[in-house]
C-alpha cells in the first residue's frame, strides 16, 4: 500500500513540471504579399470665375495695361501705403457724394493718403435720376474741388429710379451738363454694360465711358460704342484693402492721360 501511495505521487510530481515548462511555438513563416503599386492621379484643374477667384491678377503683375481701383466706405479703412507701395494700381476713382446730400464718411481720408502714395485720384458722384439736379450738383462741388482732383469727375449711372427712358435720359444729360459747366470738361459715365444697352446707347456721344462688366470676355455695346475703361470685377483682392474691391483698366490704345483733369 505505501509503494503504491508513493508511485501515485511521484507520477503527480511529474505530472506538475510537465505542465509548468514553457511549451516552444511552432513558427509560421508567411508568404510575404507584394504591395500594389498606387498610381498616382492628378486632381482635375476647376475652373474658377471672378466670383471665385481674381484671374487678372497675374495680368496686373505682368501685362502692359494700366489698372486701377474705385473705392468707397464700403471697403472700411484702406492702408493706402500698401495700395501705393505694393501693388501695379495706377488710379483710383473714389466716391464722394450721392444723390442730394449723402456724403462718403471716408471720401475726405482717402483722398488725402491716396495722393501721399501717388496714385492718380478722381471722385465720382452717384446719380438720382429723381432727385432735385441742382441739390446734387451743389452736393458734389461742396466735397469734390477741383484742386485736389487728377483724374475727371465720374458720374456713376446705375439706376434709372423706374422712370420712362426719355425722361431719365433727360434728367441724366441735365446732369451731365451741370458737371460739365463746374469743372469745365465733359465727365467720365459710369454705368453696365446690360444698362447701357437698355437705356443709354445712341445717347450719350461726346461722353468717355467706363463700362461695367464682370466676366473674362470684354463687353461690346450695342451701338458698337468704344469705352476707355474697363471694370472687370467687383470681386477683386488687393494688397491694403479688407475684403473685395473694384478693378478695371484702360482699354486697347486709350492712355491714362485721356482722363486727366486739367484745371
Amino acid at each position: 500500500m505505501r509503494r503504491f501511495t508513493l508511485l501515485m505521487l511521484l507520477c503527480l510530481i511529474v505530472a506538475m513540471v510537465c505542465e509548468a515548462a514553457p511549451r516552444k511555438r511552432k513558427t509560421v513563416r508567411r508568404r510575404a504579399t507584394p504591395r500594389r503599386a498606387v498610381k498616382y492621379v492628378a486632381p482635375k484643374p476647376v475652373k474658377l470665375s471672378l466670383h471665385d477667384a481674381d484671374p487678372f491678377h497675374a495680368c496686373e503683375d505682368t501685362c502692359s495695361h494700366v489698372h486701377g481701383i474705385d473705392v468707397s466706405h464700403y471697403q472700411n479703412e484702406v492702408f493706402w501705403n500698401a495700395v501705393g507701395d505694393d501693388t501695379n494700381m495706377a488710379y483710383v476713382y473714389l466716391k464722394c457724394t450721392e444723390g442730394k446730400d449723402n456724403q462718403d464718411p471716408l471720401y475726405l481720408r482717402n483722398i488725402e493718403m491716396a495722393h501721399s502714395h501717388d496714385l492718380k485720384v478722381g471722385s465720382y458722384h452717384f446719380f438720382r435720376p429723381k432727385v432735385n439736379l441742382s441739390m446734387q450738383i451743389h452736393n458734389f462741388k461742396a466735397q469734390c474741388l477741383p484742386a485736389e482732383q487728377d483724374l475727371i469727375p465720374m458720374l456713376d449711372v446705375e439706376t434709372d429710379a423706374g422712370m420712362p427712358t426719355e425722361q431719365f435720359c433727360d434728367s441724366l444729360n441735365k446732369m451731365l451738363r451741370l458737371m460739365e459747366e463746374a469743372y469745365h470738361q465733359k465727365p467720365l459715365v459710369y454705368t453696365y454694360r446690360n444698362f447701357y444697352n437698355k437705356h443709354l446707347q445712341g445717347r450719350l456721344e461726346g461722353y468717355p465711358l467706363m463700362i461695367a462688366m464682370y466676366s473674362d470676355e470684354q463687353p461690346q455695346l450695342a451701338d458698337g460704342r468704344d469705352y476707355i475703361i474697363w471694370q472687370y470685377t467687383s470681386k477683386g483682392r488687393l494688397k491694403g484693402v479688407k475684403g473685395e474691391v473694384d478693378k478695371s483698366r484702360i482699354m486697347g490704345d486709350h492712355k491714362l492721360k485721356e482722363i486727366y483733369y486739367v484745371r
